[in-house]
């Protein structure tokens, strides 16, 4: 990955502007959200981290799964807001989506349900679009910063003056009664929606002058917001209402969880209650709004904490590990403590993780977990897991239990305790439901990808001799290191076999491709050798025949492969009778110094009706040695660098003169030590040395 970072000046602004170039991979929508992140730190926009990092996590993944290029991520800020492009290097069109400003009849449940990354830019990005280049193409949003703190929007009304200075007289015969000049002026106060919270000044002064206007001693505005705290003091004028004293109450007109109540120590009179009325439904516009604002925040930051948790819940392909990581998502955020349970084959609940807010309290939660009977936990989550239901939990770990479903299967439970001071409410709920589903679903793919590497090295394990055989005078050493997935099967194998002459028959061979069909082939290729080698064809009729079978019955596949016929020579000496079918040539060890390479190539099996393969008769004297290897160990890659041919030869000689077993470990550790990124390929070392003296 490569990134620049350089604050710049631009038209009088401070400009902290960052590029960044991230492979496709499912890690780059965190490296993107990285960068994200340290640029608003830098100029001080954290009140945009939530959408911009959910906007950056949609465009990054979508770009990973659609266009699968490298994507080029540049993110520019300055002290009015945040753009962010992310550009990849593949044709075709972003979406059919209108650019242009936010688009604010998005209905953001519609945009949740549809799961689509550009109506979540369209929903929250201040403004966005596409750009188009000969190598690719890009879309980039704009997120603006509020208006900050103090600062009126264009348009707001002045400040108000109070009702004793307001021009106009009062009605004759009542003293309190406003004048309609001071009425016009009460409902024209408007706070600044973007401001920081401006509902306790705009309350405050709305009371005010109400309470000026009728005349009261006192007043208070009290404000539930649902959030566990209760009914709080949103303004106060004057004195504490008297205990006892007839007040003037007015609910405020607010939607749930919103509730709040006006109080005002006023004196009857033919103008308090209306005028009071008219102030808690002015007030009560903006709760409402303030609701919606808040609500709408929040839900902002549901989204980009159900994105994050996907991506670490979808960055493990352990099982295990899968299941501990749950409940850290959810606890505290989500719930007091959280339980996952797993149903075995015979349907039983098996406790695979837990998590409480405090862990001393752990043990507690374990014990009440394993507690039995028809009214304990246990008995919920058995039920609500054979019927796919949420159920409530009771004391005395209150609250509730999701079902884990995934593709249709039932995998287990995952119980939720309430939060200390309020219930969940139906957005946390919603959240909670979402967080299972996707839980669920990254416990069935850890355990398929589980299911697969089981196969996958059963399968590997029934291509390779269980063990090398032990001959006088003769060493054999292998090494053999799987691809970095290891759910998939490789092509290479290696092998030992006798020959009816007393000879020894080392073979290596590389099947292209990876998967079932390259382990079918590979099994195709060992069995057919085995069988004409043990009936005692010569090699070059051996190479012959089963490159007809691969013609034949390869599916288009195709293999390189080394044989060598290994027997006593002359005194002490090893006759090797080396054949190559496009196989890379081996290299030798001598035992006073020095590597070179050895034999002649030929033609690759499968490819063609006909081949070559020149025998090379090649003398081990004592010490001497034979290393073969699959293109595994010289393709392997550090960056755009190949270990290569070269590099393997350099690495040999300094070995000569030690056990098969030593050479054939230090090839295979140098070979890993190349490159810091996993195998891309299969490696197989194969040695072959001279024992005798």
């Amino acid at each position: 990955m490569s990134a620049e970072a350089e604050p710049v000046e631009t038209d009088g602004r401070d400009e902290h502007v960052r590029r960044v170039r991230l492979p496709a991979d499912r890690r780059t929508p965190a490296a993107a959200r990285a960068v994200v992140r340290s640029v608003l730190t830098e100029a001080h926009l954290e009140e945009l981290t939530n959408e911009a990092l959910l906007l950056t996590t949609e465009l990054s993944t979508n770009a990973v799964e659609h266009a699968r290029t490298e994507l080029d991520v540049e993110v520019v800020a300055d002290r009015f807001g945040l753009t962010v492009t992310v550009s990849d290097f593949a044709g075709g069109p972003v979406d059919e989506l209108t650019v242009g400003v936010r688009n604010e009849s998005s209905d953001i449940t519609e945009i949740s349900e549809r799961g689509r990354g550009l109506l979540l830019v369209d929903h929250f990005a201040s403004r966005w679009g596409t750009t188009y280049l000969p190598t690719g193409k890009g879309v980039w949003f704009r997120l603006d910063r509020p208006t900050p703190p103090g600062a009126a929007p264009p348009g707001a009304a002045p400040v108000v003056p109070s009702a004793a200075s307001a021009g106009g007289d009062p009605p004759a015969g009542d003293s309190s009664a406003p004048s309609a000049a001071a009425m016009s002026q009460l409902m024209q106060t408007t706070p600044d929606p973007y401001a920081e919270d401006p509902l306790p000044d705009f309350a405050t002064s709305l009371l005010t002058r109400v309470a000026e206007m009728v005349g009261a001693a006192g007043g208070v505005v009290r404000l539930d917001r649902g959030d566990g705290q209760g009914p709080q003091v949103l303004a106060r004028y004057g004195r504490q209402p008297r205990a006892g004293h007839e007040l003037l109450r007015v609910p405020l007109a607010v939607h749930r969880p919103y509730a709040g109540e006006l109080e005002l120590d006023a004196a009857p009179s033919a103008y308090a209650r209306p005028l009071a009325a008219l102030m808690a439904e002015r007030l009560s516009l903006h709760l409402e709004n303030d609701r919606l604002r808040r609500a709408d925040v929040r839900r902002q930051a549901w989204l980009t904490f159900l994105a994050e948790a996907s991506e670490l819940l979808a960055q493990s392909l352990d099982v295990e590990l899968t299941m501990a990581l749950i409940p850290q998502l959810v606890v505290p955020r989500l719930g007091q403590w959280c339980a996952v349970h797993t149903t075995d084959e015979w349907g039983r609940l098996r406790l695979a993780a837990a998590s409480h807010a405090d862990e001393s309290v752990l043990p507690q939660l374990h014990a009440v977990l394993r507690e039995t009977g028809p009214e304990s936990i246990q008995a919920r989550l058995r039920e609500a897991s054979r019927n796919g239901t949420q159920l409530p939990l009771g004391a005395p770990m209150e609250g509730f239990a999701l079902p884990l479903i995934a593709r249709g299967q039932r995998l287990g439970t995952l119980a939720v305790g309430r939060h200390q001071r309020h219930r969940h409410d139906p957005d946390e709920v919603a959240v909670l439901e979402d967080v299972a589903r996707r839980a669920a679903l990254a416990i069935e793919n850890a355990r398929i990808h589980a299911e697969r590497r089981r196969v996958a090295q059963t399968l590997q394990q029934s291509l390779l001799p269980p063990v090398l055989p032990v001959v006088e005078g003769i060493g054999f050493a292998a090494e053999y290191v799987p691809t970095g997935d290891d759910a998939d099967v490789g092509g290479d194998f290696y092998d030992v076999l006798p020959l009816p002459d007393g000879r020894w028959l080392v073979v290596i061979g590389d099947v292209s491709g990876k998967g079932v069909q390259a382990a079918a082939v590979t099994g195709l290729v060992r069995d057919v050798i085995r069988t004409l080698v043990g009936d005692g064809k010569p090699l070059p009729e051996a190479l012959s025949r089963l490159n007809g079978t691969l013609v034949e019955r390869g599916g288009g596949r195709y293999c390189t492969l080394a044989l060598a016929a290994v027997g006593p020579g002359d005194g002490d000496q090893l006759e090797v009778s080396l054949h190559l079918a496009g196989h890379d040539r081996p290299v030798r060890l001598k035992s006073v110094g020095g590597a070179d390479f050895v034999g002649t190539g030929g033609t690759a099996l499968g490819l063609l009706d006909s081949i070559a393969s020149p025998t090379a008769e090649i003398t081990l004297d004592p010490g001497d040695s034979l290393v073969f290897y699959t293109d595994g160990v010289t393709e392997r890659r550090r960056g755009r660098e190949l270990f290569g041919v070269d590099r393997l030869r350099d690495a040999a000689a300094p070995l000569a003169g030690y056990s098969a077993d030593v050479v054939a470990a230090r090839l295979r550790s140098t070979a890993i030590g190349f490159s810091p990124e996993p195998p891309r390929d299969d490696i197989a070392i194969l040695v072959l040395r001279n024992d005798a003296g």
